[in-house]
């Protein structure tokens, strides 16, 4: 990852910060390694903590929410899948000038799906497709709304914001009127009209843990919660091969509306990933440039 910053507001963490928030808080744990683990994510810095463990800590303020988001679910809903998830074991609070909460998880053993390789075909497809059906099948109540879970309508202005953006990023080479193109097909699109289903909202392949090319775990549920069962569909077009997304659609019976749907929302990602990450965090923007050529290409 680049050493630029991401965000603006993000809390220094090291090494050292880490092993006294663990020797004040667990100190059952005090003696294990401590060691950067290196991941592309956006919102939380992540550390090995000895052989079993790895600790998350949230790199700016909106992070502490998903951490006790995370806290609050995850043990209701880890009975409910077919694929393991994260396991706090332990909840860590502010402290050494560190402001937000923090959590220790179990380490879950996997490594992250490459998009449109041969080992992203039928086989992970099939998990995924049974990951994203016993989430929507979840009955529990007074869900949280999911991030990205709303009408597609409230991403407009944003989306359109980033196509202008790219348009003057000419090394980019984003076709602009094809990513419009592409939106207002979504705008038009019928709404989701049902009941909101519950969501992980947030399947990146980095958030994705696979073994033989079989889907094994999914991780950082910061964003789960309930809305338009679209914004499960991103795997589709940010991981998936064309036979893989084929299966995927498939598996969950998905209609021509929430198909279009979920495209666009995947895009529309994408298009606002890439010029605030194109900088600074080379696997979003990979990703980003992914989806986008997959989606535009018609791939």
């Amino acid at each position: 990852m680049s050493a630029v910053q991401m965000h603006a507001g993000m809390h220094p963490i090291d090494d050292g910060l880490v092993r006294r928030l663990i020797a004040d808080q667990f100190p059952r744990w005090a003696g294990l390694a401590v060691e950067r683990w290196p991941s592309g994510g956006t919102v939380n810095a992540m550390y090995r903590l000895g052989d079993d463990l790895v600790v998350r800590l949230p790199l700016v303020r909106g992070g502490g929410e998903d951490v006790s988001r995370e806290r609050e679910w995850l043990p209701r809903l880890a009975p409910l899948l077919p694929t393991r998830i994260p396991e706090v074991l332990g909840a860590g609070q502010p402290g050494r000038g560190y402001p937000w909460p923090w959590s220790v998880y179990r380490w879950l053993p996997g490594g992250h799906p490459a998009e449109g390789a041969p080992g992203t075909s039928v086989p992970l497809a099939e998990d995924l497709a049974a990951f994203v059906a016993a989430m929507r099948g979840i009955a529990l109540p007074a869900g949280p709304v999911a991030h990205r879970g709303g009408p597609v309508a409230s991403l407009d202005a944003e989306t359109r914001a980033a196509i202008e953006e790219l348009r003057g990023i000419p090394e980019e080479a984003v076709d602009c009127a094809a990513a419009t193109a592409v939106w207002e097909e979504t705008l038009r699109a019928p709404g989701w009209d049902g009941q909101p289903v519950w969501l992980h909202a947030d399947l990146m392949p980095g958030n994705l843990l696979v073994d033989g090319g079989r889907l094994v775990s999914v991780i950082d549920f910061g964003c789960a919660g309930t809305g338009d069962p679209a914004c499960d569909l991103f795997p589709a077009w940010n991981l998936l091969s064309t036979e893989g997304r084929d299966v995927f659609r498939a598996a969950l019976e998905v209609d021509d509306a929430t198909w279009i749907r979920g495209r666009g929302r995947t895009l529309s990602q994408a298009l606002i990933a890439l010029p605030y990450y194109r900088r600074t965090n080379p696997a979003m923007a990979h990703n980003a440039r992914h989806v986008i050529r997959t989606v535009l290409g018609g791939n």
